[in-house]
């Protein structure tokens, strides 16, 4: 147990490091050297394949990307970059450069109210406030087990309760599961069939929240009700 405890704690510790680490190779050197000599198109053909083969990416290789997108006139694959990085560091001025072009492009899923920016603040946050809970259940846990003979049961009960609010912040409160929308003219179902009812056109950026997956369809939110839209005409944001 006392090898057990650590090994949780710093595993939970380091998790919002090791989601934003990227690590440093000769590929990526290249392509930073391309992107800074002004060498856009061939920095973001290096920096996608080093996407496709390590499957990790640092914010600012995301922006990197995005920016270039953007140039090209790429507007949806800028928003699916920024997306990305805005997912691993959660940002105000990466947030606002995703609603001005979604503006620009009346696109929807991209909303600039006060609602969105306290949002936006938790996620900031929600890290270090996690960090904080686990602590506490670290610490808590160990001082009832060398304290268990000399504790009454309302201790425990007490633990009991921090430990239900921390997995409820963990698992209710994380972030949302997003994707954007990947072809134009994406047909939005009431149901997961070709024969349910056509509820509305998507456009290539727009973005949903995504509530689940059935079959070859993906049930999202629009406009407070669920939806359905096919698996191949959304890009999740991983």
């Amino acid at each position: 147990m006392r090898k057990i405890l650590p090994l949780f704690f710093l595993v939970w510790v380091l998790r919002p490091q090791l989601a934003t680490a990227q690590k440093v190779t000769p590929e990526l050197l290249r392509a930073d050297s391309a992107f800074v000599a002004g060498a856009y198109v061939p920095a973001y053909t290096l920096y996608r394949q080093i996407l496709r083969q390590q499957h990790l990416a640092s914010p600012r290789m995301l922006l990197r990307m995005a920016y270039v997108q953007e140039g090209l006139g790429h507007y949806p694959m800028a928003l699916y970059y920024l997306s990305m990085a805005q997912a691993r560091q959660p940002r105000f001025s990466t947030w606002r450069k995703m609603a001005t072009i979604a503006r620009d492009n009346r696109l929807t899923g991209y909303p600039e109210t006060w609602r969105q920016d306290l949002m936006l603040t938790f996620r900031r946050y929600y890290y270090l406030g996690l960090q904080a809970l686990l602590i506490g259940a670290v610490v808590g846990g160990t001082l009832l087990l060398l304290r268990r003979n000399r504790l009454s049961r309302g201790w425990w009960t007490a633990y009991g309760a921090y430990l239900l609010f921390t997995g409820a912040y963990l698992n209710l409160l994380g972030n949302e599961r997003a994707a954007l929308v990947a072809h134009p003219h994406a047909a939005l179902m009431s149901g997961p069939s070709a024969g349910a009812t056509w509820l509305t056109t998507a456009a290539a950026g727009d973005r949903l929240v995504v509530q689940g997956k059935q079959d070859t369809w993906y049930r999202v939110q629009w406009q407070g009700q669920d939806a359905y839209i096919r698996v191949q005409d959304l890009l999740l944001v991983q």
